[in-house]
């Protein structure tokens, strides 16, 4: 079992930069591929990036090369540095966690709650 808590969302101005944060409690995350997702008010759940087990990384093609996941295993933790911000990236960030799957789709066992990040412009 993995509890996941996010932290770290907030109001900020486009073309600023934020980071999110999530934290593990239960089994460790090292052998976990984890990923962050979100949603904005009427659509569906997107992924945004994944780290895998290994360390191999897998952005989505809105938000590549302004947002950079990673991890520490040490601290049971994941983070999203966003930069760039624009009111497009406004949405609920959730991360995942699952020992099988690594994609961006929603087939991850674990989910956090949210957190939530708005760009205002």
């Amino acid at each position: 079992q993995v509890q996941l808590v996010e932290s770290g969302g907030g109001s900020v101005q486009s073309g600023l930069s934020l980071r999110v944060s999530c934290v593990a409690s239960g089994n460790g995350l090292s052998s976990y591929c984890v990923a962050w997702f979100r949603q904005a008010p009427g659509k569906e759940r997107e992924g945004v990036a994944l780290i895998g087990s290994d360390g191999r990384t897998l952005y989505a093609p809105s938000v590549k090369g302004r947002f950079t996941i990673s991890r520490a295993n040490a601290l049971n933790a994941l983070y999203l540095q966003m930069n760039k911000l624009s009111p497009e990236d406004t949405a609920m960030y959730y991360c995942a966690a699952d020992q099988l799957y690594c994609g961006l789709g929603p087939s991850y066992e674990y989910w956090g709650q949210g957190t939530q990040v708005t760009v205002s412009s």
